[in-house]
């Protein structure tokens, strides 16, 4: 591997390090981030490690500094009501785009699996595992959708999603069996074929996250 490719390597594992530190709540908003701690966990150059930065603060995800160097950008308010309210709108598209075209027979399986793999994560307290599996959830319903630009808005939306999700179920893990609750009842309108259920469920989904954020 060349000296290019090398620091290429060596920048994305430093970008996805702190990324999923950002993202886990690990490292909070108002955060200090040190160029050289990074460098010193990873055991790689410093140009990688500044590259990566450069990286998340283009997805706003910390702020370069002068005096302070790298800050960990705290998700405000309204970025937050601004993501559930698009979160909201897509995926209640996408699920009368999955009744309307007669799709739900294949979603069906999927999505009670993915229902018996939360039940286990509230049984065993496993936080991460069931916040995985809620992302899983709730993107096989826009998937199942086949509407390409829902999917791609999805996508720009899955990192402040899934910060948010941390913050909410670290901070009050009794989340879990209600949103768990939530998901069962958004599966059950899926396979009564009935979108405008689905629209309300989520709707009291989403305005339970913003109440708890």
């Amino acid at each position: 591997m060349n000296s290019t490719a090398t620091t290429q390597a060596a920048s994305d594992r430093a970008y996805h390090h702190v990324k999923r530190a950002i993202i886990r709540g690990d490292l909070a908003g108002g955060t200090a981030i040190s160029e050289n701690a990074i460098c010193q966990d990873l055991g790689i150059s410093r140009t990688p490690v500044h590259e990566a930065f450069l990286r998340l603060a283009a997805e706003e995800l910390i702020a370069l500094e002068s005096r302070k160097g790298a800050v960990v950008r705290p998700m405000s308010p309204n970025e937050a009501a601004d993501v559930l309210e698009m979160r909201e709108a897509i995926e209640s598209t996408a699920a009368n785009r999955v009744v309307t075209d007669g799709r739900v027979a294949d979603l069906a399986p999927s999505l009670q699996a993915m229902l018996a793999e939360q039940e286990a994560a509230v049984r065993d307290g496993d936080v991460d595992r069931f916040i995985e599996v809620d992302a899983e959830f709730h993107g096989a319903v826009i998937g199942a959708s086949r509407n390409a630009i829902a999917v791609l808005f999805a996508r720009t939306l899955q990192d402040r999603q899934q910060r948010l999700r941390h913050q909410l179920m670290r901070v009050q893990p009794s989340q879990l069996q209600a949103s768990l609750d939530d998901h069962r009842a958004l599966a059950r309108a899926l396979e009564d074929g009935d979108a405008a259920r689905y629209a309300e469920v989520l709707g009291a989904h989403v305005a339970s996250h913003r109440g708890a954020l």
